[in-house]
């Protein structure tokens, strides 16, 4: 039963809904690497885009209205982490660590204040982004129930990695931000203004993980939860190092984590506790980071041992 759940159509198609907002928070993680800027704050980017996203279109009665507040709350967050690391000079990690405690409680406290609840927006008569049915593919075998049906923000996710690998290896800008990533002194030697090129950077990566959060309440599900990110934005993160900072190898890292996602939902029909399954996308993500720092230390490695 469950081999014939895993080699379906079907659970294709859950691993490409999993892994959307995974997609766009690792194009967002790929964005900040690239500058130079190491970033963690993305778990509270979207939870704040999730939020923005429900309050948004329950106030304006519209889809984009509710897409357009999402992405402002979330490129606020992103905002006051790139002030205070770029302008303060704060720590990375710190900045980072305390944007995502405040996307955790700052979220319920908006919440209770707007809906009176501190767990969930239902009272909220928030909209959802619209499903998709591509003509003509819908109707091919197994390829139709894949790629067609799917919600609107998981093409628009596809799409971003493609505008991503253009904007980053084929802008002016994208190529200002790799100079800044791999030298800042030379690329401010030649003229490149370094913070606002960094500045550019992490509040593009605002509007993709922003993005991501949005899925999450408008898409994934019909209204915000509490935490409904879920550690998220870390995997996300997971997804970038994994991918070695290129933009496909990145999709692939986090369709795998979307792949174990969807995983743990088909194994859950097993007499097992639910909280076993709903750790295996972590235990792979951890498993992943394990190998690829364990090939890392080992070429490193190598090289000391070859300039000896």
């Amino acid at each position: 039963m469950i081999l014939e759940n895993i080699f379906s159509a079907q659970f294709v198609y859950s691993i490409l809904r999993m892994a959307t907002p995974l997609v766009l928070s690792a194009m967002a993680a790929l964005i900040t690497k690239k500058a130079g800027v190491m970033c963690i704050a993305f778990e509270g980017m979207m939870l704040f885009g999730a939020l923005g996203g429900v309050i948004g279109s329950a106030f304006t009665r519209n889809v984009i209205g509710g897409v357009l507040t999402g992405i402002l709350f979330g490129v606020a967050v992103a905002f006051i982490f790139a002030y205070f690391v770029l302008v303060l000079n704060a720590n990375t990690v710190l900045t980072g660590l305390a944007l995502n405690t405040l996307g955790s409680g700052g979220t319920v406290f908006i919440l209770y204040v707007i809906c009176g609840d501190k767990g969930t927006s239902t009272s909220l008569n928030s909209l959802v982004l619209p499903s998709v049915n591509i003509p003509l593919v819908q109707k091919i075998p197994v390829l139709g129930p894949i790629l067609s049906g799917h919600n609107v923000m998981t093409y628009l996710a596809f799409l971003a990695v493609i505008l991503t690998y253009l904007f980053i290896n084929k802008t002016a800008m994208g190529l200002r931000i790799r100079s800044v990533g791999e030298n800042p002194q030379a690329a401010e030697s030649v003229g490149i203004k370094v913070i606002r090129t960094r500045f550019t950077a992490i509040l593009t990566a605002g509007v993709l993980s922003s993005m991501g959060g949005i899925y999450m309440s408008m898409g994934y599900l019909p209204f915000f939860t509490r935490d409904m990110v879920a550690g998220r934005g870390f995997m996300a993160i997971a997804a970038q190092n994994l991918g070695g900072g290129m933009v496909f190898p990145t999709v692939l890292s986090a369709l795998l984590f979307g792949g174990a996602e969807a995983l743990s939902n088909v194994m859950q029909s097993l007499r097992l506790p639910a909280e076993t399954m709903q750790m295996l996308p972590y235990v792979v993500t951890l498993v992943a980071l394990f190998f690829v720092g364990g090939s890392s230390d080992r070429g490193r490695r190598k090289k000391r041992r070859e300039k000896k």
